[in-house]
């Protein structure tokens, strides 16, 4: 298996829907439980052995670089690539980072929580040649069903994506292990759209209809994402659960 050392996180959107008419919040530095939003997905990183991470900035690219460069763990290498065209979908985001890494990647989003446990999981499993998506079949725990981007799966081969699929049977969690293959299906999502606009989902169902793409069950470990206020309180909930029963295990 091919080791991962580089990944990228976008965040180039406004964030609109946390931060409301708050317009100073930066959406990856909300804090949560006292640490900023996006620290916890650079701990994981970190203790993954993330050596460089790419961040995909658009929106505030400067206060988000300045205070992105802050939370750089030690000996992780940073580096910013700006999206112009942030108002965009995220797969016009996820394309400016063609050409700067290597593969395989970590690719993640700047307002997911994950347990660390995914990460392993992922890496432990994942395929070089193909899209590599971590899944939560556990629909009954979803926070938010409807907003949640749906899949449809074949043993272990995704075969459909989309916030609105009717028939699915696992959710996206935002995690990825990608080859550089995704950026050629980016570009043609893109083309084809007729608005050379696309999203990561549109460039994952090319991939899934040439049957590219893999899902990786994460099993009973935990996963948010963090889009309204809501869902940043459940966040909370969830980490400080992982926390006690951490401290219990200790204990024994």
């Amino acid at each position: 298996m091919p080791p991962v050392s580089e990944a990228v996180i976008l965040m180039a959107g406004e964030g609109s829907r946390l931060r409301g008419s708050d317009k100073t919040l930066l959406k990856p530095f909300v804090r949560l439980l006292g640490r900023p939003l996006i620290s916890y997905t650079l701990e994981n990183l970190m203790n993954a052995g993330t050596k460089t991470v790419h961040f995909g900035v658009g929106y505030e690219s400067e206060r988000m670089i300045s205070q992105a460069e802050q939370l750089i763990p030690s000996g992780m290498r940073a580096s910013f690539v700006e999206n112009r065209e942030w108002q965009k979908q995220n797969g016009i985001s996820l394309l400016t980072a063609a050409g700067c890494v290597r593969a395989p990647f970590l690719l993640t989003m700047g307002d997911h929580l994950f347990d660390g446990a995914i990460f392993d999981r992922l890496l432990v499993n994942f395929d070089p040649a193909l899209l590599n998506i971590a899944v939560d079949r556990k629909l009954d725990s979803i926070f938010d069903l409807d907003d949640a981007m749906k899949v449809r799966t074949r043993k272990d081969r995704v075969t459909d994506v989309g916030k609105h699929l009717r028939e699915f049977d696992a959710i996206d969690t935002g995690l990825f292990v990608c080859p550089l293959e995704i950026f050629d299906y980016l570009e043609r999502a893109k083309s084809e759209s007729g608005r050379n606009d696309c999203s990561l989902a549109d460039g994952i169902r090319l991939m899934a209809d040439d049957d590219k793409v893999r899902a990786i069950d994460i099993g009973e470990s935990w996963w948010q994402d963090v889009d309204t206020a809501p869902m940043l309180d459940h966040a909370e909930k969830q980490i400080a659960k992982a926390r006690m029963l951490s401290q219990q295990d200790a204990l024994r």
